[in-house]
């Protein structure tokens, strides 16, 4: 088999393409098939560096992960990073491309961009065995049909089959899977070729009247019913809600090592990107993670993280309004531990200058670091390495903003010293680095050094791999396809694309 390929879309956004997409793709990769991921077009704040340098969506480098691959920019060809309401950053293979209202992008680049991206899954469909694409949405947003890229466009253009998955937990699965069928053209609908049901508890028995009537309305088969199971969230889009834990990232944790938890409040800045980091605190037993949108919510707090933002100085008004600001002011004139990454160690310094993000000009920050920021026009895309608190550590970087320390101690250096990236001042400490936390020697030697501070008797556990930990759910993904999807059905659509003769359901869709 050579160049397969199969469209994964979605009833809703949030219907499960992404983890449906990572599980397909970490099963045909224990098959021995070569097998990549790829998505058209992503809307995301939470993105990835490639080695060449160039950012994708973090679903993508998920994906990549489940199906054994290095991730490419070939896998995300158009990332589009929301910056308020109506404007986007067009990232175009990797590289900024520019700002653009949804209007404008959709009116001027349709063509260009669909010729770009069928170019990109040509080019991955000849190097690989099979090519799993994901979805955007829902193909059945008539509104948008004129101008897709990502959904039956690309089905029609790349002749793959598509399969529809719908979350039955929400209810009205089968009134979306009929709908969507219904509201395509006959052209797109002869390339819909099955159903997948998401989220299902209970007993698979009760399900198949409706699917066999399912059936027998749309001529197309169901291709499996997966069960509800806790934590097989990949990272997320948009969304603040599964960690390796298996349980929403502000739920109980495991037990802890030592004999006290330790609390961390994640400040919801606006425009929340990269979220993701957080995720390997999520995974250390005894480690309570919430997030929070008020001063009070911050009281109690061991350590208190300002995380990445598309908006530095949006969020730091956003904190000034709300008090926020004065209250990590006051933590940090009491000793108790702050960490800013990417964005959020951006607005804890002195002073911001910005004339390419927020087109603010002169901005003063909340003065907790001595760091100045400059927004150049380029953004700086790196997978750095350095050492930290005696450990080894590794992260990507993905900021415009050029920090300027005057003072503090450096957070990352190199082999023999020398400052690489951030800044500590007492317990107040930031850095542009993603990911830092996801280094296992690393994330220990700070939360041992948070915990002393916050005067907490907590241990980090010696036995916690977040990259062990992330193997274990790509391979719970594949082995819930294995066991609950129809695999022969869905080898037969890879190879040999959409069946003939499925019916055309009415009324039809542009």
């Amino acid at each position: 088999m050579t160049g397969g390929g199969l469209l994964v879309a979605g009833t809703t956004s949030d219907a499960g393409k992404s983890v449906v997409t990572a599980g397909i793709c970490r099963w045909l990769a224990r098959q021995g098939l070569r097998v990549a991921p790829f998505k058209a077009q992503n809307m995301s704040l939470n993105s990835f560096v490639t080695r060449e340098g160039a950012e994708i969506g973090r679903a993508q480098a998920m994906q990549a992960a489940a199906a054994g691959v290095e991730p490419s920019a070939l896998m995300n060809p158009v990332l589009l990073k929301p910056g308020g309401d109506r404007t986007s950053q067009v990232v175009l293979l990797g590289r900024p491309a520019g700002e653009l209202s949804a209007r404008g992008y959709h009116a001027s680049r349709r063509e260009q961009l669909l010729t770009t991206v069928t170019g990109c899954l040509a080019e991955l469909r000849a190097g690989h065995d099979a090519v799993i694409c994901e979805g955007a949405g829902s193909p059945a947003e008539i509104n948008l049909r004129r101008t897709d890229i990502v959904n039956m466009a690309l089905a029609r253009a790349a002749g793959l089959p598509v399969v529809v998955v719908g979350d039955i937990d929400r209810g009205g699965v089968f009134a979306s899977f009929f709908g969507t069928t219904a509201l395509l053209s006959a052209e797109d609908q002869r390339l819909v070729s099955g159903y997948l049901v998401n989220k299902f508890r209970g007993d698979v028995t009760l399900l198949e009247p409706g699917l066999d009537m399912l059936r027998r309305l749309t001529g197309r088969p169901s291709l499996g019913v997966l069960p509800f199971r806790h934590g097989l969230g990949i990272d997320e889009e948009d969304g603040l809600r599964l960690s390796l834990r298996g349980e929403v990232r502000e739920s109980s944790p495991a037990a802890p090592h030592g004999a006290d938890v330790l609390r961390v409040a994640v400040v919801r800045v606006p425009l929340m990107s990269n979220f993701t980091d957080l995720d390997a605190l999520a995974a250390e037993p005894g480690v309570v993670v919430r997030f929070a949108g008020g001063p009070a919510e911050l009281a109690d707090a061991d350590l208190v993280v300002v995380p990445g933002t598309r908006g530095t100085v949006r969020a730091l008004a956003w904190l000034r309004e709300r008090g926020l600001a004065e209250a990590l002011a006051r933590r940090a004139a009491e000793d108790r531990p702050v960490l800013g990454i990417c964005g959020g160690y951006q607005l804890l310094g002195e002073h911001i200058d910005d004339e390419v993000e927020s087109r603010a000009g002169s901005v003063p920050g909340l003065g907790l670091l001595p760091v100045r920021v400059r927004f150049a026009a380029d953004k700086t895309l790196a997978r750095p390495a350095g050492r930290a608190l005696g450990e080894p550590v590794t992260g990507y970087e993905i900021h415009h903003g050029v920090a300027e320390v005057s003072g503090g101690q450096p957070f990352i250096t190199d082999g023999p010293g020398r400052p690489l990236d951030g800044c500590r001042a007492g317990t107040v400490w930031g850095t542009h680095w993603h990911g830092t936390l996801e280094s296992d020697g690393f994330r220990r030697a700070f939360l041992r050094r948070v915990a002393a501070d916050a005067g907490r008797d907590f241990l980090p556990s010696p036995a916690t791999s977040f990259a062990a930990l992330r193997e274990e759910q790509l391979d719970r993904l594949g082995d819930l396809i294995e066991e609950h999807a129809d695999t022969d059905a869905l080898l037969r659509l890879i190879e040999k694309g959409a069946p003939d003769g499925l019916p055309f359901v009415p009324p039809g869709g542009p």
